[in-house]
């Protein structure tokens, strides 16, 4: 990382901040997925992280990430990493962050973990929604306020990536006409709960073993909304112990008939990935459908 005029900027905020004046040392560069540059920034007031992207590509991006962290944090439930500075430089976009250093799982990690979901999913608010519209990987999540989860789901999260991956191709008219069948009948497959307040984003990519041993979770895709949509994720790619899921329901149990609701919940992370990765995610989405 040799941008001088981006160092200098990040040096600005850092000092604002913290109130003594700060000097970067160095940008070691780290792995950081595909859309973003990660970097650990060495200052003589510690360790910070910065993620960059295209600030064309991807508008707003890590403002609204900034304002899912802040809201995650003021739960005082699980670690999450604070937010401090966002802005663009040139074409730049940029975040910062506290640097989160990696440590070993406490015998009781998983059962933390599960808890500390339970309590942050107890944070609600009258409706499904959130204040703006964020991203979940590259592509924008709409958080238009409804008070029916049903309805929220529907207009917010099925149908404008159906739109889209019809527009691409990915989907039939067929699957189309199937996927406007569940739409309806949402309402019947849904109980009604207040909204909590989701990770919305919540894979075994997006969260590490903190130094107190405890998880930490990063990568928001924040809004409030069902929460088996935070459960159901976390069940797609694996990676989470039972004993998270097991605490997780000790805590605060789900509604009943839970289980036949999972497929339903995660079709919204499987279009995601049509979306973005093809159609290798086809057949998810085929299956789901086809089942009702």
């Amino acid at each position: 990382m040799t941008d001088e005029i981006l160092l200098g900027e990040l040096a600005t905020a850092l000092t604002c901040q913290s109130g003594v004046k700060i000097q970067i040392n160095y940008a070691e560069k780290i792995p950081g997925g595909d859309i973003n540059e990660t970097y650990k920034l060495s200052t003589g007031e510690g360790l910070f992280f910065l993620k960059l992207n295209s600030s064309r590509s991807y508008p707003e991006m890590f403002a609204r990430e900034f304002n899912g962290l802040s809201a995650l944090r003021e739960t005082n439930t699980v670690s999450v990493p604070r937010p401090l500075y966002h802005g663009t430089v040139g074409e730049k976009g940029f975040l910062l962050t506290e640097f989160m250093e990696k440590g070993g799982a406490n015998p009781d990690f998983w059962e933390n973990f599960g808890a500390s979901l339970s309590r942050m999913h107890r944070n609600s608010q009258p409706h499904f929604g959130f204040p703006e519209t964020n991203y979940i990987g590259t592509m924008k999540q709409y958080n238009s306020p409804y008070s029916s989860w049903s309805v929220f789901y529907a207009f917010n999260r099925l149908q404008p990536l159906t739109r889209a991956a019809y527009d691409k191709h990915l989907l039939d008219k067929d699957m189309v006409e199937k996927m406007e069948k569940l739409w309806r009948h949402l309402p019947n497959i849904f109980p009604d709960e207040p909204p909590a307040l989701l990770h919305g984003d919540l894979w075994s990519g997006n969260f590490m073993v903190g130094r107190d041993g405890k998880a930490c979770i990063y990568d928001p895709s924040v809004y409030y909304g069902n929460r088996e949509m935070d459960l159901a994720m976390a069940r797609l790619f694996g990676g989470f112990d039972t004993r998270f899921y097991y605490t997780y329901e000790a805590m605060f149990p789900l509604a009943p008939e839970w289980k036949q609701r999972i497929s339903v919940c995660q079709l919204y992370p499987l279009m995601v990935h049509l979306l973005l990765f093809g159609g290798n995610y086809h057949n998810n989405v085929k299956e789901i459908l086809n089942a009702f």
